[in-house]
């Protein structure tokens, strides 16, 4: 494949502030994405008014930049009326695109805009064809993939769909599938799916091994991987047919937009003509120095365990370019490294007031940060120099061997300033002009952008001329003087009467071509005829057609959640020996991470006379879908889908069991609920972002007979690619060849507050962090139970024997009615190790990110 044949992809970059969109329209961006007033996945950034989202996008789509807005949270029950309400003020002002999680709200723009293009939110966690094809009639034009796709996944999915695909290619990596993130929820009531992370990624955590803890060597920040950049794969991921290239960063700054945005254009441009980037090395100096935790090629050539995350630190460090070989009085002798020598890195790329951090073992082999601004520069080879710092930085012979980065450009901010502000550096859009003139008749320009075209003639007609007449040189001149608008000239064509030199007046002239700039600056402006919405009447009852009555409540039921064939066998004994009544437990559902122990605990389990199900992973891709055919083949009577692509694939080999919505779909509202339960869903488990109270609303909205909701569990925090098991108990890149120690040890992390979390892998060596603190949504069962609540759900995670049994029994008692609250409770109470919460359900009110 020739990859100058293939279409530019789309370059997009982040917005959190006007100069940020600056900083993006004049450093080679295609696109932009902000956030939408109230609603969007980055509560820590600046909440725009729809003033500024309007001057935003008619200053973008002046100079030929999209704008994508991001509506990428979840929306809550009691949400819709304001999301129809923002939509109303945002969807008149033209955005190119919408970005979204939620499967209730795209039905909802639909409604309101069905001409609106939407593009499918990473936090969607789409990660095959086959979640892509299922969502289809849904109208979505554009999906971002996980960050965790690699190149060869990534060019698989896109030969299976006809759809646009997204990719991120530069920024930070979450340590979490995105959409699949509780950590923030559980720990603070602070949901990442609500836009308010508290970058629990980036805590110090204590690993324990078998109950003990375990020496790192220094390395605290297990779940805090490097930073993406993917500088290095744009020919890869144009030869995998990737549509749009996407930039993370709507917290960052100007420099970062502009550095990313110059380095991925050239790229890209490189790519196409199939010429070598002029300098990677240094693109990737100034991008650092903008902002970078370490870059990495994130999961792109698939995983490697030792490489992902460093471990020893979790902030800005810059760019790593050479290690100190000599301390003096104050300064210190750098060599550059091997490696940046060999890319093109010269002792020359650093200058006095730039800024260095070094890193180092203190006596007790802890890494240690310093840093400052340099004062003075000596070369003293092509590879070797010496930095002088202030007095007031003491030197230090602890220091010899240590790592040094560049984390800060003196001149960024100013060369980012004069892309903006200075004429001849500006985003100027090319315009092809077309005079005519002859004798008797007026002056007549045209000018085109080759999306829209204007023409206007002069006031006068032209007349004979005394002296020197009109002329195509002095006509291209005025025609030409653009330097004060969004244009420049690119092409001139003239035809003027050749028989009789021609006079106009010069002011004519050029109030023409004021004249056509305004008119071409205002058509471009206004991108179009102004869109007709859907009355909001009209879309309300439409949202409250939605919602279906609710059956008759015959009692809430219970569905049990098994993780090994140990727990297995506890029910199996308990029920063999009338301790539990199988009658008495809905479904009992496998999550193992062995595939093969589930045909003999569907054994057991059957043999008791209890109905089994089974869960499918949390992520498929695809090479991945032997564990879905596998589970097929088992034939239970129910299959817990926790993603897309395999209930598409379910549906399509015509699985004849039950398909069960799990919590990692991200119910939120009725019009999701609705959604997946019209396709053949038999049941959905509610989102893990919802407080009782919402739960509560979400129930009265309809059909709760067929909802679900976990009332016991240890909730899940991250999902993650990352194998903590690999990383840091073996020297192995992969399942290939780490030596499998999740077979062999018990991990548990314990964060920076003394919060404990239990790791556990799946089938396909994905992690799983759970909160080591349990939760119970117990007060409230009653009440959804009145609302006419089909079912909740006990998650087992580490319990045996006795303590399992002594849980499940006690669930049971309780929603008979043979067990008050309160005994429930201490049942619960005195068998946990780590405590007893209500988490997230007894928040009340949303968290307040404080804006910096």
């Amino acid at each position: 494949m020739e990859i100058q044949n293939l279409k530019r992809p789309e370059l997009l970059l982040p917005v959190g502030t006007k100069d940020m969109a600056l900083a993006a329209i004049h450093n080679g961006a295609d696109a932009i994405f902000m956030g939408v007033p109230g609603f969007n996945a980055r509560g820590r950034s600046h909440d725009f008014q729809i003033e500024e989202v309007k001057e935003i996008i008619d200053t973008c789509h002046l100079h030929g930049v999209k704008v994508n807005l991001a509506f990428n949270i979840l929306v809550f029950q009691n949400e819709l009326q304001a999301a129809v309400e923002v939509l109303e003020k945002i969807l008149p002002l033209k955005p190119d695109a919408f970005i979204i999680q939620d499967l209730g709200l795209v039905q909802l723009v639909r409604k309101m805009a069905p001409w609106q293009r939407i593009h499918a939110s990473t936090q969607m966690s789409i990660t095959n064809a086959e979640a892509i094809s299922w969502l289809d009639d849904l109208g979505i034009q554009r999906f971002v993939l996980a960050r965790e796709n690699s190149i060869k996944e990534i060019q698989a999915i896109k030969q299976n769909t006809t759809k646009e695909i997204e990719v991120f290619v530069h920024g930070a990596l979450c340590v979490s599938y995105s959409g699949q993130c509780f950590t923030s929820e559980g720990i603070g009531g602070r949901s990442a799916n609500r836009g308010q992370c508290a970058q629990s990624c980036r805590f110090t955590y204590e690993m324990h091994v078998d109950g003990e803890k375990r020496d790192l060597q220094g390395k605290s920040f297990l779940v805090s991987p490097q930073d993406l950049c993917g500088i290095n794969e744009v020919p890869h991921l144009l030869e995998a047919g990737v549509d749009c290239f996407k930039v993370e960063g709507r917290l960052k700054t100007p420099e970062y937009v502009a550095t990313a945005a110059r380095s991925f254009d050239e790229a890209i441009t490189s790519a196409q003509s199939n010429h070598a980037l002029s300098s990677p090395v240094l693109m990737k100096k100034q991008m650092a120095s903008a902002f970078s935790r370490g870059f990495y090629s994130g999961w792109f050539h698939g995983v490697n365990h030792q490489e992902l995350v460093e471990g020893t630190f979790s902030s800005h460090r810059g760019f790593e370019f050479g290690k100190i070989l000599r301390v003096n009085a104050n300064s210190l002798e750098v060599e550059i490294t091997d490696v940046n020598i060999q890319q093109g890195l010269k002792a020359d790329f650093i200058k006095a007031g730039d800024g260095v951090l070094w890193v180092y073992k203190d006596r007790n082999g802890h890494s240690v940060e310093k840093g400052g601004f340099v004062f003075a520069v000596k070369t003293l080879s092509p590879r070797r120099f010496e930095l002088e710092f202030s007095r007031d930085i003491a030197m230090d012979g602890i220091y010899l061997g240590a790592r040094v980065f560049y984390n800060h450009d003196k001149d960024l901010k100013k060369d980012v300033t004069l892309s903006v502000e200075d004429k001849q550096r500006k985003k100027r859009l090319p315009v092809y002009i077309r005079a005519e003139a002859s004798l008797g008749q007026p002056l007549k320009v045209q000018y085109s952008d080759g999306k829209y075209t204007v023409s206007a003639t002069s006031e006068n007609i032209c007349e004979p001329a005394k002296s020197k007449g009109l002329n195509s040189l002095d006509l291209r001149e005025e025609l030409f003087a653009l330097m004060g608008s969004p244009f420049r000239g690119e092409g001139f064509e003239c035809e003027l009467d050749a028989t009789t030199p021609l006079f106009l007046p010069h002011r004519q002239i050029k109030e023409l071509r004021q004249q056509l700039v305004k008119e071409l600056t205002d058509l471009r402006v206004q991108n179009g005829a102004a869109p007709v919405l859907a009355p909001q009447n009209e879309v309300m009852d439409w949202i409250a057609r939605k919602k279906i009555s609710n059956q008759k409540a015959h009692g809430v039921k219970l569905n049990l959640l098994l993780r090994d064939k140990g727990q297995v066998e506890d029910v199996a004994n308990a029920v063999k020996a009338g301790q539990l009544q199988s009658s008495a437990i809905n479904l009992t559902i496998l999550d193992f991470e062995f595939g093969l122990d589930f045909e003999p605990s569907l054994k057991v389990l059957k043999e008791q006379g209890l109905k089994v199900g089974i869960a499918t992973t949390r992520i498929l891709k695809p090479n991945e879908h032997r564990n879905v055919k596998h589970l097929l083949n088992l034939n239970p009577d129910a299959i817990l889908a926790r993603n897309l692509g395999a209930i598409q694939y379910l549906q399509a080999n015509a699985y004849q069991g039950q398909i069960l919505g799990d919590f990692s779909l991200n119910v939120a509202n009725h019009l999701t609920a609705q959604y997946l339960l019209g396709k053949g869903i038999s049941s959905v488990c509610l989102g893990y972002d919802l407080n009782h109270l919402q739960v509560s609303e979400l129930i009265q909205a309809g059909q709760a007979e067929r909802f679900e909701v976990t009332a016991y569990q240890y909730m899940p925090s991250f999902h993650m690619e990352h194998c903590v098991f690999a990383a840091f108990l073996s020297k192995g890149s992969s399942f290939k060849d780490c030596g499998k120690p999740c077979e062999k040890h018990d991990v548990k992390l314990k964060d920076q507050f003394g919060n404990w979390h239990q790791i556990k892998p799946d089938q396909e060596c994905r992690n799983t962090m759970y909160n080591g603190t349990s939760q119970s949504a117990a007060r409230y069962v009653k009440e959804w139970e009145a609302l006419g609540l089909g079912y909740i759900r006990y998650e087992a995670l580490k319990e045996r024997g006795a303590e399992l049994i002594t849980k499940i029994q006690a669930h049971l008692d309780f929603i008979d009615g043979k067990k008050e609250l309160a005994s429930l409770i201490k049942d619960l109470g005195d068998v946990e190790s780590y405590g007893l919460s209500e988490s997230h359900f007894q928040r009340e009110k949303e968290y307040q990110s404080r804006k910096k």
